[in-house]
């Protein structure tokens, strides 16, 4: 064990740099793929991959939650990771719940920016 900790701090920087982007791709992946109702073997691969992305990254924080390091970058990251599992959970629990959610959220969000496109457009017009 001490071992793996001391692999994290020597080289914290680097697995940071791989494991952010790494957590929030391959979680971003889960949700484009539900949210477009692919076949759920290509959402169980992405869950797959998410779920060891963001353990990795849970690891590595409780790595430095050991010796003692507890900084607000170990609170993001932890929070990062807890909401990558979260969203791969619901994702893997009930895929149909969280599709719902995210056409609802896209549905707003498209509304919003077709207002604020044609309020740009035409200013007058909006008041």
């Amino acid at each position: 064990m001490s071992t793996l900790c001391n692999f994290s701090t020597a080289y914290c920087v680097a697995i940071c740099a791989f494991l952010i982007p790494a957590n929030l791709s391959a979680t971003f992946w889960t949700l484009w793929l539900v949210g477009h109702n692919r076949p759920q073997q290509q959402i169980q691969q992405a869950i797959t991959l998410a779920f060891l992305f963001a353990t990795a990254m849970s690891l590595h924080v409780f790595s430095w939650i050991m010796i003692g390091v507890v900084m607000a970058p170990t609170y993001i990251l932890f929070g990062l990771a807890g909401t990558c599992l979260s969203l791969n959970f619901w994702a893997f629990c009930h895929p149909s719940s969280l599709r719902t959610r995210i056409l609802a959220i896209t549905s707003k969000a498209t509304k919003i920016l077709q207002h604020r496109a044609l309020s740009a457009i035409h200013p007058q017009e909006m008041l």
